[in-house]
């Protein structure tokens, strides 16, 4: 094995979701990733800290592409339009990976462990968008509950799209979800 191998980060992290979902996250090892992606434990511990951070490994870009659509969006728009523009740029980063996301997902729903790890991320990710709004003049409580209400959308609408049937547009689906809270908060039932 090559000290320098292509697409390694790409490698473990396909490696790493087989292995959960055929053994299970507690069952599989550092070791048994790194071999399965023809790489080593060394070149593993390059890129991840554990064995967890492999399954989360591009929130960090997620939260920066989330919070700076929102943050871009603010100069012109309200604060729910401005997260409905974040909700359509994460949106886009997802696009073309629901297979990959809905295997994520299972292996996450699969292990407390990782449920907290995941509900961590969140929670990172809200508090970088009530910063964002506040910097932008937005006060609190507004600045919260707007982003509390942005990650209860994203919850929302991605868990709609994984499990539905037919491959629907994620950013269509987040936009609906945000229509009925929308229509909610205005007094109605639903948007429909």
């Amino acid at each position: 094995m090559g000290r320098w191998e292509p697409n390694a980060r790409e490698r473990l992290e396909t490696a790493a979701l087989e292995l959960y979902s055929d053994r299970g996250y507690e069952q599989t090892t550092v070791a048994e990733i790194a071999t399965c992606a023809g790489l080593t434990e060394r070149t593993f511990f390059r890129h991840y800290a554990d064995k967890r951070e492999v399954l989360f490994a591009n929130s960090g870009e997620f939260q920066e592409l989330f919070v700076r659509a929102v943050a871009e969006a603010l100069t012109s728009a309200a604060p729910i339009d401005a997260l409905a523009a974040g909700l359509d740029a994460i949106s886009e980063m997802l696009a073309g990976q629901r297979d990959f996301v809905r295997a994520r997902q299972a292996v996450i729903m699969a292990n407390p462990e990782l449920q907290e790890r995941d509900l961590i991320k969140t929670a990172a990710i809200s508090a970088a968008l009530a910063d964002t709004l506040r910097r932008h003049g937005i006060t609190e409580p507004a600045a919260s509950l707007a982003a509390e209400a942005g990650i209860a959308v994203f919850k929302v609408g991605f868990q709609r799209w994984i499990v539905a049937d037919e491959d629907h547009d994620l950013s269509r689906v987040m936009r609906e979800s945000l229509d009925e809270l929308k229509a909610v908060t205005a007094g109605g039932q639903d948007a429909t």
